[in-house]
């Protein structure tokens, strides 16, 4: 192993919007169909906002938004319940089955990347906000196009999601590495990047093909270089982002 990378033993790569799905697009349409469905409108950048979470705790951050939950209630009569919360999250499912596959093609340069790091002496590990219903229909076609982590773990494989570093943990277990300061997280989710410092990985955080910066491949490639700086950057503050970066 190149001796810079001697004390490192894998990298957790997200998947949409770090490999797949450049501009992390799937979930997004789907998040504001699923919603207008009960009648309540919210936005793409609504929608972005808690990009990365697990997909009902996503919806229920959602709800929690006070302009959202005065929609719900304005077209429902009661604040959003848990009971809400499950009858979105049971629309929106079959709906982001229904597209990732259509947004699953590998980023440019992901796949050369991982075989660069597999080059190098690490393994590849990755998490994803997915359900696994969902990754199946993503898996083969980034398998096809050159991309095969040594593990997946999903959504509903451990007892919470992002930001808690437990997906991180299962990755850990599966992978057989230790100790945690021998792995990289690469997300490009806010709640992504507070996961890896939370489990005490060094921390990746990716812009421009990611939830942020939130553009397609050809609309990223249109751009003019002076286009790149002035976009603005979204914040989410419904985590607590400990530890420290690497």
């Amino acid at each position: 192993m190149d001796e810079q990378f001697k004390h490192l033993r894998a990298v957790v790569l997200d998947w949409a919007g770090t490999m797949v799905d450049h501009g992390s697009l799937a979930p997004m349409g789907v998040f504001v169909e699923a919603f207008a469905r009960f009648g309540v409108a919210i936005t793409i950048d609504e929608a972005r906002g808690p990009m990365g979470m697990a997909k009902r705790p996503h919806i229920a951050a959602l709800m929690a938004l006070p302009r959202i939950g005065t929609a719900w209630w304005g077209q429902h009569g009661r604040v959003p319940t848990e009971a809400d919360i499950d009858a979105v999250y049971e629309v929106f499912v079959p709906m982001n089955v229904e597209v990732a596959s259509r947004f699953a093609d590998v980023i440019p340069g992901a796949a050369a990347a991982v075989i660069e790091l597999r080059r190098r002496g690490l393994k590849i590990g990755s998490s994803t906000g997915y359900t696994r219903e969902i990754m199946a229909e993503v898996i083969p076609i980034a398998a096809a196009q050159g991309y095969a982590p040594d593990c997946i773990v999903c959504t509903g494989d451990t007892p919470d999601g992002r930001p808690t570093p437990f997906m991180l943990y299962k990755a850990f277990l599966e992978l057989a590495v230790w100790p945690a300061r021998a792995c990289v997280k690469v997300d490009d989710t806010e709640v992504g990047v507070a996961e890896g410092l939370n489990g005490g990985c060094w921390t990746v955080g990716v812009a421009v093909t990611g939830n942020v910066f939130g553009l397609s491949l050809a609309d990223t490639q249109a751009l003019a270089p002076e286009e790149f700086a002035p976009r603005p950057r979204r914040r989410w503050r419904g985590f607590a982002m400990r530890g420290r970066t690497m």
